[in-house]
């Protein structure tokens, strides 16, 4: 059971590195050296929404198996 709360774990913690690199930028940045201007959807604010509401779900995923396998609550 350990193992695959672990995986799952994991496999969260990997998700969220991926979904926080997919947000836009707030600032220029490093991204200012490109200076692409095109746009991946064609309503910005709602996939941006949309990506917020994922990537909170994840964090709590995340953290919550990490209090759960660093608190030794399962056996």
């Amino acid at each position: 059971m350990i193992q695959i709360i672990s995986w799952i774990w994991v496999f969260s913690g990997v998700l969220l590195i991926l979904l926080v690199l997919l947000h836009s930028p707030k600032g220029d940045g490093m991204g200012g050296i490109a200076a692409s201007g095109s746009s991946m959807f064609n309503s910005a604010s709602s996939a941006e929404a949309s990506l917020n509401k994922i990537t909170w779900t994840f964090l709590m995923i995340f953290l919550s198996l990490a209090i759960i396998l660093s608190a030794g609550w399962i056996s």
